[in-house]
């Protein structure tokens, strides 16, 4: 993971269809990597994956692996 004062560039953003407020995750491909970003200051910081970090953390979302945080 790298941290970031503001995202790169010109991303195409994705938020949840579920967000229902201006606090949610935004996420953006940039390259080989994920940026993530918050809604609610978009031009703030945002931190960036790897396309493997991705992917464990989606196959760990779609297990239930963090459903109690």
């Amino acid at each position: 993971m790298s941290a970031y004062p503001s995202a790169p560039g010109d991303l195409d953003w994705r938020v949840s269809r579920s967000c229902e407020g201006s606090a949610c995750i935004m996420v953006a491909r940039n390259g080989d990597s994920v940026i993530f970003g918050n809604t609610q200051d978009p031009n703030g910081p945002v931190y960036s994956y790897t396309t493997s970090e991705w992917q464990q953390f989606l196959a760990g979302a779609k297990q239930g692996d963090f459903d109690g945080v």
